[in-house]
Protein backbone atom coordinates (compact mmCIF):
# COMPACT_ATOMS: atom_id res chain seq x y z
CA UNK A 1 0.00 0.00 0.00
CA UNK A 2 1.01 3.40 -1.09
CA UNK A 3 0.88 6.90 0.45
CA UNK A 4 -1.50 7.56 -1.28
CA UNK A 5 -3.63 4.61 -0.02
CA UNK A 6 -2.96 5.66 4.03
CA UNK A 7 -4.54 8.94 3.49
CA UNK A 8 -7.44 7.19 2.22
CA UNK A 9 -7.41 5.36 5.35
CA UNK A 10 -6.96 7.86 7.71
CA UNK A 11 -9.55 10.18 6.30
CA UNK A 12 -11.67 7.27 6.94
CA UNK A 13 -11.10 7.12 10.69
CA UNK A 14 -11.02 11.19 11.09
CA UNK A 15 -13.66 12.48 8.70
CA UNK A 16 -16.06 9.25 8.08
CA UNK A 17 -17.39 8.06 4.90
CA UNK A 18 -18.61 10.66 2.92
CA UNK A 19 -15.28 12.49 3.33
CA UNK A 20 -12.89 9.25 2.24
CA UNK A 21 -15.65 8.43 -0.80
CA UNK A 22 -14.77 12.32 -1.64
CA UNK A 23 -10.91 11.96 -1.18
CA UNK A 24 -11.50 8.62 -3.29
CA UNK A 25 -12.76 10.24 -6.30
CA UNK A 26 -10.60 13.03 -6.43
CA UNK A 27 -7.54 10.64 -6.12
CA UNK A 28 -8.86 7.78 -8.61
CA UNK A 29 -10.95 9.60 -11.05
CA UNK A 30 -8.86 8.65 -13.51
CA UNK A 31 -9.61 4.70 -13.24
CA UNK A 32 -13.55 5.86 -12.59
CA UNK A 33 -13.28 7.89 -15.96
CA UNK A 34 -11.80 5.19 -17.95
CA UNK A 35 -14.68 2.67 -16.68
CA UNK A 36 -17.26 5.20 -17.18
CA UNK A 37 -15.74 5.69 -21.22
CA UNK A 38 -16.18 1.28 -21.31
CA UNK A 39 -19.33 1.10 -19.43
CA UNK A 40 -20.99 4.10 -22.07
CA UNK A 41 -19.29 2.01 -24.96
CA UNK A 42 -20.59 -0.97 -24.36
CA UNK A 43 -24.06 -0.01 -23.84
CA UNK A 44 -24.27 2.08 -26.73
CA UNK A 45 -22.72 -0.13 -29.17
CA UNK A 46 -25.03 -3.22 -27.06
CA UNK A 47 -27.86 -1.17 -27.50
CA UNK A 48 -27.20 -0.16 -31.36
CA UNK A 49 -26.38 -3.34 -32.37
CA UNK A 50 -28.94 -4.96 -30.16
CA UNK A 51 -31.92 -2.93 -31.92
CA UNK A 52 -30.74 -4.00 -35.46
CA UNK A 53 -31.20 -7.64 -34.51
CA UNK A 54 -34.49 -6.64 -33.31
CA UNK A 55 -35.94 -4.46 -36.26
CA UNK A 56 -34.56 -7.97 -38.58
CA UNK A 57 -35.70 -10.77 -35.75
CA UNK A 58 -38.94 -9.15 -34.36
CA UNK A 59 -39.82 -7.72 -38.42
CA UNK A 60 -39.84 -11.56 -39.21
CA UNK A 61 -41.70 -12.13 -36.40
CA UNK A 62 -44.04 -9.82 -36.59
CA UNK A 63 -44.67 -11.02 -40.47
CA UNK A 64 -44.93 -14.31 -39.90
CA UNK A 65 -47.86 -14.47 -37.87
CA UNK A 66 -50.14 -17.42 -38.84
CA UNK A 67 -53.02 -15.54 -41.32
CA UNK A 68 -56.18 -18.22 -42.27
CA UNK A 69 -55.71 -16.94 -45.60
CA UNK A 70 -52.42 -18.35 -46.11
CA UNK A 71 -51.77 -21.45 -48.22
CA UNK A 72 -51.20 -24.96 -46.20
CA UNK A 73 -47.08 -24.74 -47.00
CA UNK A 74 -47.32 -20.74 -46.32
CA UNK A 75 -48.58 -21.64 -42.71
CA UNK A 76 -45.77 -24.85 -42.01
CA UNK A 77 -43.15 -21.77 -43.78
CA UNK A 78 -44.16 -19.67 -40.53
CA UNK A 79 -44.48 -21.81 -38.21
CA UNK A 80 -40.98 -22.88 -38.73
CA UNK A 81 -39.83 -19.33 -38.44
CA UNK A 82 -41.47 -18.62 -35.64
CA UNK A 83 -40.18 -21.81 -33.93
CA UNK A 84 -36.45 -20.82 -34.50
CA UNK A 85 -36.25 -17.18 -33.59
CA UNK A 86 -38.29 -18.27 -30.59
CA UNK A 87 -35.97 -20.19 -29.64
CA UNK A 88 -33.65 -17.36 -29.69
CA UNK A 89 -35.21 -15.11 -27.77
CA UNK A 90 -36.69 -17.13 -25.33
CA UNK A 91 -33.03 -19.00 -24.75
CA UNK A 92 -31.59 -15.55 -24.08
CA UNK A 93 -34.41 -13.47 -22.36
CA UNK A 94 -34.39 -17.34 -19.98
CA UNK A 95 -30.70 -17.28 -19.30
CA UNK A 96 -28.76 -14.41 -17.02
CA UNK A 97 -26.70 -12.23 -19.45
CA UNK A 98 -23.29 -13.04 -16.76
CA UNK A 99 -23.76 -17.04 -17.82
CA UNK A 100 -23.73 -16.14 -21.38
CA UNK A 101 -21.21 -14.05 -21.46
CA UNK A 102 -19.26 -16.71 -19.15
CA UNK A 103 -20.65 -19.26 -22.06
CA UNK A 104 -20.08 -17.46 -25.11
CA UNK A 105 -16.65 -15.47 -24.38
CA UNK A 106 -14.78 -19.05 -23.33
CA UNK A 107 -16.29 -21.40 -26.13
CA UNK A 108 -15.02 -19.05 -28.81
CA UNK A 109 -12.27 -17.15 -27.71
CA UNK A 110 -10.26 -20.51 -29.11
CA UNK A 111 -12.35 -19.51 -32.64
CA UNK A 112 -12.20 -15.68 -33.01
CA UNK A 113 -9.13 -14.93 -30.62
CA UNK A 114 -11.39 -12.07 -29.04
CA UNK A 115 -10.17 -9.60 -26.41
CA UNK A 116 -13.02 -9.00 -23.25
CA UNK A 117 -14.27 -5.80 -24.70
CA UNK A 118 -15.19 -6.96 -28.20
CA UNK A 119 -16.49 -10.04 -26.65
CA UNK A 120 -18.97 -7.94 -24.71
CA UNK A 121 -20.13 -5.64 -27.22
CA UNK A 122 -21.47 -9.02 -28.78
CA UNK A 123 -22.68 -10.40 -25.74
CA UNK A 124 -24.50 -7.15 -25.37
CA UNK A 125 -25.78 -6.82 -28.53
CA UNK A 126 -26.97 -10.59 -28.89
CA UNK A 127 -29.05 -10.45 -25.31
CA UNK A 128 -30.16 -6.98 -26.09
CA UNK A 129 -31.94 -8.46 -29.95
CA UNK A 130 -33.65 -10.98 -28.19
CA UNK A 131 -35.72 -7.96 -25.95
CA UNK A 132 -35.90 -5.93 -28.63
CA UNK A 133 -37.23 -8.35 -30.99
CA UNK A 134 -39.90 -8.60 -28.92
CA UNK A 135 -40.09 -4.48 -28.33
CA UNK A 136 -40.20 -4.17 -32.19
CA UNK A 137 -43.02 -7.16 -32.30
CA UNK A 138 -45.28 -5.65 -30.39
CA UNK A 139 -44.50 -2.49 -32.04
CA UNK A 140 -45.27 -3.39 -35.34
CA UNK A 141 -48.37 -4.95 -33.94
CA UNK A 142 -49.77 -1.55 -32.49
CA UNK A 143 -49.51 0.13 -35.96
CA UNK A 144 -53.11 0.72 -37.55
CA UNK A 145 -53.55 -1.91 -39.32
CA UNK A 146 -55.49 0.98 -42.04
CA UNK A 147 -52.12 2.84 -42.28
CA UNK A 148 -50.61 -0.39 -43.97
CA UNK A 149 -53.77 -0.84 -46.08
CA UNK A 150 -53.51 3.18 -46.97
CA UNK A 151 -50.14 2.47 -48.09
CA UNK A 152 -50.27 -0.87 -50.37
CA UNK A 153 -53.30 1.10 -51.96
CA UNK A 154 -51.47 4.24 -53.20
CA UNK A 155 -49.30 1.42 -54.63
CA UNK A 156 -46.53 0.94 -52.04
CA UNK A 157 -45.21 -2.74 -52.01
CA UNK A 158 -44.95 -5.19 -49.06
CA UNK A 159 -41.16 -3.34 -48.43
CA UNK A 160 -42.19 0.01 -48.74
CA UNK A 161 -44.97 -0.37 -46.40
CA UNK A 162 -42.72 -1.96 -43.84
CA UNK A 163 -39.77 0.61 -44.18
CA UNK A 164 -41.70 4.15 -44.73
CA UNK A 165 -44.74 3.47 -43.32
CA UNK A 166 -44.59 0.87 -40.51
CA UNK A 167 -41.47 0.25 -38.96
CA UNK A 168 -41.20 4.21 -38.43
CA UNK A 169 -44.47 4.37 -36.28
CA UNK A 170 -43.48 1.21 -34.82
CA UNK A 171 -40.43 2.37 -33.67
CA UNK A 172 -41.89 5.66 -32.17
CA UNK A 173 -44.44 3.76 -30.47
CA UNK A 174 -42.27 1.62 -28.79
CA UNK A 175 -39.41 3.90 -28.29
CA UNK A 176 -39.69 4.46 -24.30
CA UNK A 177 -38.81 0.31 -24.42
CA UNK A 178 -35.97 0.77 -26.57
CA UNK A 179 -34.37 3.48 -24.49
CA UNK A 180 -35.23 1.98 -21.40
CA UNK A 181 -32.99 -1.24 -22.60
CA UNK A 182 -29.89 1.22 -23.23
CA UNK A 183 -30.33 2.19 -19.50
CA UNK A 184 -30.76 -1.29 -18.38
CA UNK A 185 -27.48 -1.98 -20.29
CA UNK A 186 -25.60 0.99 -18.79
CA UNK A 187 -26.50 -1.04 -15.67
CA UNK A 188 -26.19 -4.39 -16.75
CA UNK A 189 -22.73 -4.37 -18.62
CA UNK A 190 -21.22 -4.67 -14.83
CA UNK A 191 -21.59 -8.29 -14.92
CA UNK A 192 -19.35 -8.56 -17.74
CA UNK A 193 -16.38 -8.11 -15.10
CA UNK A 194 -16.78 -12.00 -14.64
CA UNK A 195 -14.85 -12.06 -18.76
CA UNK A 196 -12.36 -9.57 -17.00
CA UNK A 197 -14.11 -6.38 -18.89
CA UNK A 198 -12.56 -2.96 -17.00
CA UNK A 199 -16.09 -1.55 -16.84
CA UNK A 200 -17.01 1.22 -13.81
CA UNK A 201 -17.66 -2.14 -12.03
CA UNK A 202 -14.20 -3.84 -13.05
CA UNK A 203 -12.69 -0.67 -11.68
CA UNK A 204 -14.13 -0.02 -8.50
CA UNK A 205 -13.38 -3.55 -7.33
CA UNK A 206 -9.82 -2.50 -8.29
CA UNK A 207 -9.74 0.26 -6.36
CA UNK A 208 -11.73 -0.98 -3.36
CA UNK A 209 -8.92 -3.51 -3.12
CA UNK A 210 -6.43 -1.04 -3.40
CA UNK A 211 -7.41 1.12 -0.70
CA UNK A 212 -9.49 -1.60 1.13
CA UNK A 213 -12.25 0.72 1.71
CA UNK A 214 -15.39 -1.15 0.29
CA UNK A 215 -18.21 0.75 1.26
CA UNK A 216 -16.82 4.52 0.25
CA UNK A 217 -15.50 3.19 -2.81
CA UNK A 218 -18.83 1.84 -3.72
CA UNK A 219 -20.67 4.50 -2.78
CA UNK A 220 -18.74 6.46 -5.87
CA UNK A 221 -19.88 3.74 -8.16
CA UNK A 222 -22.88 4.09 -7.36
CA UNK A 223 -23.19 7.48 -7.40
CA UNK A 224 -21.44 7.32 -10.76
CA UNK A 225 -24.10 4.92 -12.21
CA UNK A 226 -27.30 7.27 -11.01
CA UNK A 227 -25.54 10.36 -12.83
CA UNK A 228 -25.09 8.23 -15.58
CA UNK A 229 -28.24 6.50 -15.67
CA UNK A 230 -30.89 9.88 -15.00
CA UNK A 231 -29.35 11.75 -17.51
CA UNK A 232 -29.65 9.26 -20.14
CA UNK A 233 -33.40 8.93 -18.88
CA UNK A 234 -33.88 12.88 -18.74
CA UNK A 235 -32.39 13.05 -22.67
CA UNK A 236 -34.09 10.00 -23.97
CA UNK A 237 -37.09 12.32 -22.64
CA UNK A 238 -36.53 14.93 -24.33
CA UNK A 239 -36.59 12.87 -27.60
CA UNK A 240 -39.77 11.03 -27.15
CA UNK A 241 -41.26 14.30 -26.27
CA UNK A 242 -39.88 15.85 -29.48
CA UNK A 243 -40.86 12.37 -31.69
CA UNK A 244 -44.71 13.22 -30.02
CA UNK A 245 -44.76 16.64 -30.67
CA UNK A 246 -43.91 16.01 -34.22
CA UNK A 247 -46.52 12.84 -34.68
CA UNK A 248 -49.07 15.82 -33.47
CA UNK A 249 -48.24 18.19 -35.68
CA UNK A 250 -49.70 16.16 -38.75
CA UNK A 251 -53.76 15.93 -39.14
CA UNK A 252 -55.38 13.07 -39.97
CA UNK A 253 -56.81 14.41 -42.68
CA UNK A 254 -52.90 14.41 -44.14
CA UNK A 255 -52.39 10.71 -43.81
CA UNK A 256 -52.44 9.62 -47.53
CA UNK A 257 -50.75 12.77 -48.62
CA UNK A 258 -47.83 12.42 -46.18
CA UNK A 259 -47.96 8.58 -47.57
CA UNK A 260 -47.47 9.75 -51.24
CA UNK A 261 -44.61 11.57 -49.94
CA UNK A 262 -43.08 8.83 -48.40
CA UNK A 263 -43.77 7.28 -51.67
CA UNK A 264 -41.81 9.40 -53.42
CA UNK A 265 -39.12 8.97 -51.48
CA UNK A 266 -38.94 5.39 -52.09
CA UNK A 267 -38.29 5.50 -55.45
CA UNK A 268 -35.35 7.81 -55.22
Amino acid sequence: MNNMDFAVLAITRDNGMLAAAVEIFQTYWPLFWNGIKITLLIALSGTIIGLAIGLVVGGIRAAAQPDIRDSGAAQVAKRVVLFVTGIYVEVIRGTPMMVQAMFLYYALRPVLGWTPIPAGVVIVSINTGAYMAEIVRSGIQSVDRGQTEAARSIGMNAGQTMMLVVLPQAIRNAFPSIGNEFVVNIKDSSVLNVISVTDLYFQSLSISGSVFLVQETFLVTAAIYFVLTFTTTRILGMIERRMNRSKSSYPASQTVPKMNMLKEEGKK
